[in-house]
């Protein structure tokens, strides 16, 4: 029986990818998004939760919305669940 991700996680996952995919730096995007590189890492290893407002400032500086991320890591999560 595997487990799934947690929904920290998979936000911080859902991060990465977007982040990745920008070719950024985990320094550029926190400078796009007014937040500190290393709260960047902490969300991007599920250590932190984002606010309502984080997730604003990430999805205007990956040029996604907001509601994109929430439904990537919607959807990762329930992915991973193995029921």
């Amino acid at each position: 029986m595997g487990s799934s991700l947690t929904i920290e996680d998979a936000f911080g996952q859902t991060v990465k990818e977007l982040r990745r995919v920008h070719k950024m730096s985990q320094e550029t995007l926190a400078e796009k998004s007014n937040l500190d590189r290393s709260f960047i890492s902490l969300l991007e290893c599920g250590k932190k939760q984002p606010s309502l407002v984080t997730i604003f400032q990430l999805a205007k500086a990956l040029k996604v919305s907001p509601s994109k991320i929430i439904s990537l890591t919607e959807e990762k999560q329930k992915s991973s669940d193995p029921s």
